[in-house]
């Protein structure tokens, strides 16, 4: 996957790097650690500027963002309630845990799609709540941009900054997801832990 990535982003540059972050927000698997970081150290062996390349990151986020937060929409509190009504008894999730949530993501939502740039698969992810809790698109525009913004801004200095060796950092960076990954795996298993007693 690797090499398909860096040849799209040496053949089509900035728009190549537009299309792949945005697929990469759609479909978080694709890594954008190595389309940032390799977009930082081809400004050093090409045309390519490192605010150019932070701008069409930022742009591709942002346009892989909207989709998910649009897909959010269709899945509003409506159709989550009587999805709920029909499975809630198997996941033990009830039409009040829809609101609780629902109203939870209405006080902290902005500052939540914030944070959660900085987390590796949720930073994507988190756009579809934001759209089920028909989150104000203008706010979700703009903290979505500010913290997509910072992260792309620090991974695209350290491939300028590291050049040749930019593997390095997505090594680094692939360390800190898998961290991420396990916290929030338990975090899950505690949530879960937490539901299941209060229902007993």
């Amino acid at each position: 996957m690797e090499n398909w990535l860096i040849g799209i982003m040496n053949e089509y540059g900035y728009m190549g790097i537009v299309l792949l972050i945005a697929l990469e927000n759609i479909f978080p698997p694709i890594p954008s650690e190595i389309i940032l970081t390799f977009g930082g150290f081809m400004t050093t062996t090409s045309e390519l500027s490192i605010t150019g390349v932070i701008i069409s990151s930022t742009v591709g986020s942002v346009i892989g963002a909207l989709v998910l937060y649009f897909i959010g929409l269709q899945l509003n509190v409506p159709r989550l309630e009587k999805i709920v009504n029909k499975w809630g008894h198997i996941l033990r999730v009830t039409t009040k845990d829809v609101h609780r949530a629902d109203a939870w993501f209405d006080k902290y939502g902005a500052w939540t799609v914030f944070f959660c740039r900085f987390v590796p698969l949720i930073r994507s992810l988190i756009s579809i709540p934001a759209g089920m809790s028909n989150m104000n698109i203008g706010l979700f525009l703009l903290f979505t941009t500010l913290g997509t913004l910072i992260w792309n801004t620090v991974l695209v200095n350290l491939g300028a900054s590291v050049g040749a060796s930019w593997e390095v950092i997505v090594q680094n960076i692939g360390i800190y997801s898998k961290v991420i990954y396990v916290l929030l795996f338990l975090l899950l298993v505690f949530c879960l832990f937490i539901v299941i007693k209060r229902k007993r």
